[in-house]
């Protein structure tokens, strides 16, 4: 058997024999000018990178309580002491929502809800190839659930929710009296920083725990986590109950438990009655009820499994008195715990400023997982025409700014991930004239140079594509730990139907390692374990994709897949 559930520390792809150059030393030379600083910041952490164009104290905050919160987590599931190879996760905190909306980043491979339209989505979340990325505003807002009678407009008209009219309005403030008083309004806060926490908790979950989850208790789970409280003298609050609780759940009352576990509650998007309050009570009650949390430990396992929705309920007994419980501890007082930790687990960050060249292809990097996406999904042609207009804004924009390095590699991937070789390879070229030795640079230009040997003549096929997986050598070289080289050297293989070596597969399994969340990996390696006979193994790599709480545009071949293997013993 050539494939074995390894964890590679290091795999260094086979360098190919090349011409060697000796390097002349005739002094240093500096060229080039000082770009002006832009209003972009970062901070790395162990676990995160954060970018973001507000206050330095703000994002200082923020990704220091997001590694407190993954030192929670890590203690809680009993992850602390467990080598840790994955992938740092990168946030990008967007101004307002007006910015955030207008750049129109589709949740496709995650996706919240479906919840009351008064709760918009506002947290995009992809597990990417090359690791995954999460955005948000970093504006707080309140959802207005009856927007009553504005004292500035008697003529405004009032939401109804239960018609079906259904509107969230939203402000540019955590401040009510930045637009004015209403006659009988309600709302409820929405803690932009509340959005990012839960976000990186369901992260963590899909990333240390890789397996097929419910949406629902995706979204609970979040929600739990999403109300941390920090304290500076080493203590972290966790599980108390979000602002406005009774305020939702008196508005929209009891959502029926049987429709959350049946998943019946996924179809009902037109009127539904299912918010994030009324998640993070089912998903709370189960978490630290001593008598459910065992049978939510087996309902999860059962899910993950494949078991049907109904199957797998079964965990929890009579489903009847299940609601009576969930409807009564909604009515009581809540638990909340808190965890003392030595600060010095969770480090602060580093912080550094972006000059304008860095931080001018930031949203355009965040932008290209979702048109690319887009055009790979179910939208056809609409969604190919609107990823080629971004294509052209993009090559515009790179056009215009021929010795950035971040423009000129953003567009070679895009050009690479959108079929066009050519246009990937000129942009890897321009890219590589400006650092000659950048890993990415290298590899898009392998993965150019591997699509043209596979269109081209068949008799020079096998020449090129040595070639080509030279160059991808080179950046795996250069950056062992980077995912794209290892994925481009399997793919060169598999794209020219020919078998992958074992240091190809061994490439493939680290990948796994570094980011468990991302679909694309686990489909070729659930494809390699079922051309091996390898059922059980195959069935292990792909539920995550195929049964997960996300429908991913890989997740039709997942179960495609998994429908052509043998019936489990």
């Amino acid at each position: 058997m050539r494939l074995k559930l390894l964890t590679a520390a290091i795999v260094l792809l086979p360098l190919p024999a090349l011409a060697q150059t000796t390097p002349q030393d005739d002094g240093i030379v500096v060229q080039g000018t000082l770009e002006k600083m832009s209003d972009w910041r970062v901070a790395e952490g162990d676990h995160v990178i954060v970018y973001s164009n507000g206050s330095e104290s703000e994002l200082k905050r923020i990704a220091h309580n997001l590694e407190r919160l993954h030192l929670l987590l890590s203690i809680l599931l009993g992850t602390h002491e467990r080598p840790d190879r994955t992938l740092k996760l990168r946030v990008t905190l967007i101004g307002d929502t007006a910015e955030f909306d207008a750049m129109n980043l589709r949740n496709l491979r995650s996706r919240q809800g479906p919840f009351a339209s008064a709760f918009p989505i506002q947290r995009y979340y992809d597990p990417r190839e090359d690791g995954a990325v999460m955005a948000g505003s970093r504006i707080d807002q309140r959802i207005m659930l009856a927007q009553g009678t504005s004292l500035a407009n008697l003529g405004t008209r009032e939401i109804n929710l239960e018609t079906g009219m259904v509107e969230s309005t939203l402000f540019g403030s955590s401040n009510p009296n930045d637009i004015g008083t209403g006659i009988n309004q309600v709302t409820v806060p929405l803690s932009a920083e509340g959005r990012i926490y839960g976000g990186y908790a369901q992260h963590f979950l899909l990333t240390y725990f890789p397996m097929a989850y419910p949406r629902w208790y995706l979204d609970g789970f979040g929600e739990i986590f999403a109300t941390i409280k920090i304290r500076e003298d080493g203590k972290i609050e966790y599980g108390r109950a979000p602002e406005g609780l009774r305020k939702v759940t008196d508005w929209f009352r009891n959502y029926p438990v049987r429709n959350v576990l049946s998943g019946k509650y996924l179809q009902d998007r037109a009127r539904t009655r299912w918010t994030p309050y009324h998640a993070w009570v089912l998903t709370h009650y189960l978490f630290f009820s001593e008598d459910r949390k065992g049978q939510l430990q087996n309902y999860l396992m059962a899910y993950a499994r494949g078991e049907s929705w109904e199957k797998a309920a079964e965990a929890f007994g009579d489903p009847g008195k299940l609601a009576n419980d969930v409807a009564r501890y909604d009515n009581s007082k809540v638990p909340w715990e808190r965890m003392t930790y030595p600060p010095e687990l969770a480090a602060e960050p580093i912080i550094r400023q972006l000059n304008r060249g860095q931080a001018a292809f930031l949203k355009g990097r965040l932008e290209l997982g979702s048109r690319i996406t887009d055009a790979e999904g179910p939208d056809g042609a609409a969604a190919i025409a609107g990823r080629n207009r971004w294509l052209t804004r993009l090559r515009n924009d790179a056009g215009r700014y021929p010795a950035n390095l971040d423009a000129q590699l953003l567009l070679a991937e895009a050009e690479c991930r959108s079929g066009n070789a050519a246009e990937c390879l000129a942009a890897a070229e321009r890219a590589l004239a400006i650092d000659g030795s950048n890993a990415a640079a290298l590899n898009w230009k392998g993965v150019a140079l591997t699509r043209q040997a596979l269109a081209g003549p068949a008799a020079e096929r096998a020449q090129k594509l040595r070639a080509a997986r030279g160059f991808i050598v080179r950046a795996n070289r250069i950056d062992s730990e980077a995912p794209a080289p290892l994925l481009a050297y399997y793919r060169s293989f598999t794209e020219a139907s020919d078998a992958p070596p074992e240091v190809a597969l061994e490439g493939l399994l680290k990948v796994i390692d570094t980011i468990p969340a991302a679909p694309g990996p686990r489909i070729m390696l659930g494809e390699a374990f079922a051309k091996e006979g390898n059922a059980e193994a195959a069935r292990r790599t792909l539920r995550s994709v195929a049964e997960g709480g996300y429908d991913s545009p890989e997740k039709a071949k997942a179960r495609t897949l998994l429908g052509a293997m043998p019936a489990a013993q």
